[in-house]
């Protein structure tokens, strides 16, 4: 048995389950019905529930890859700027002109290939992930092993 009912939805409401009912070919009534019954089962507040649970547990997982990312991408950049100011000698003033110079197109040239690389796609985070793993076979491997 169907009881009939009449109510008044705001245009845009209306046009998005007019629009939802045509791209999945049902009746506008069945979207109305499916959502009314997700709305009223008693199981629904622990549906909505779960689904954020899990939406929250993938941004968790997310966000700690983009820590780990960043952790590395720091410990990079520090032991590059430690080596690079324990291994450099200061210029004499004669040469600073010339090395400023050089400086800036080695720069212009980083830059270019720093883009280069990252329309690849490749990542220094899974350069070191892929050398760890080559390692660990390496070692894990017995000696004279071929």
């Amino acid at each position: 048995m169907r009881t009939k009912h009449t109510f008044r939805l705001p245009l845009d409401l209306s046009d998005q389950l007019a629009d939802r009912a045509a791209r999945m070919g049902v009746a506008q009534t069945q979207i109305v019905e499916a959502a009314l019954r997700s709305l009223l089962s008693p199981d629904g507040a622990d549906r909505l529930e779960a689904a954020i649970s899990r939406r929250l547990d993938r941004l968790s997982r997310q966000a700690d890859r983009l820590e780990h990312h960043v952790q590395i991408s720091n410990e990079a950049v520090a032991m590059f700027v430690r080596f690079w100011l324990t291994l450099t000698p200061p210029l004499p003033d004669t040469a600073q002109a010339a090395a400023q110079a050089t400086g800036r197109a080695r720069y212009r040239g980083f830059v270019e290939a720093l883009g280069r690389r990252m329309e690849t796609g490749r990542s220094l985070a899974r350069e070191l992930s892929e050398d760890v793993e080559g390692v660990h076979q390496t070692v894990t491997e017995p000696f004279g092993a071929e």
